[in-house]
């Protein structure tokens, strides 16, 4: 099972993409992380926010292999514990699909994207900025990886 952070926005600050890095690298072999990283639509387009949000949720169906179970991050997705998260994982690898956790851009996701996903998670009730949700949501699956191999990096 590969781990897809599937991320509106490319160009990131220097620490995002060190943090990222760092969570990534210590992944185990049989979940990896990748990111992908699709453009942003230039809000200085003039284009209403539902068309900005098209085009960004056609460029991310278009980076997402066809097949991939589908977790939309946003702040009124439900709850989740790192345990509950680490036995998604498990549930997730033995279905043996790809998992891509999206993030939204600016103005969030299309409203038909979110609801064509396969479940809807948010990291906090506050607004992150999207940058450090990608380093969030890297240290949270490296903790339940963990805490799925037995390591001791997680403690309750």
């Amino acid at each position: 099972m590969k781990l897809l952070v599937a991320a509106v926005g490319h160009r990131m600050p220097d620490w995002v993409d060190a943090g990222f890095a760092e969570y990534a690298k210590r992944m185990p072999r049989e979940a990896p992380i990748e990111l992908l990283a699709v453009k942003a639509e230039p809000r200085a387009s003039g284009k209403p926010v539902a068309a900005l949000l098209a085009a960004e949720a056609e460029r991310l169906r278009a980076a997402l292999p066809p097949q991939c179970r589908r977790v939309v991050l946003d702040e009124r997705g439900g709850d989740i514990t790192t345990g509950e998260l680490a036995q998604r994982m498990a549930a997730w690898a033995q279905e043996g699909r790809d998992v891509a956790f999206i993030i939204g851009g600016p103005d969030g996701l299309d409203a038909a994207f979110k609801k064509s996903a396969h479940e809807t998670l948010r990291l906090s009730a506050l607004t992150l900025p999207h940058g450090m949700v990608r380093v969030i949501l890297a240290e949270a699956l490296y903790r339940a990886s963990s805490l799925l191999r037995g390591h001791p990096y997680h403690r309750e």
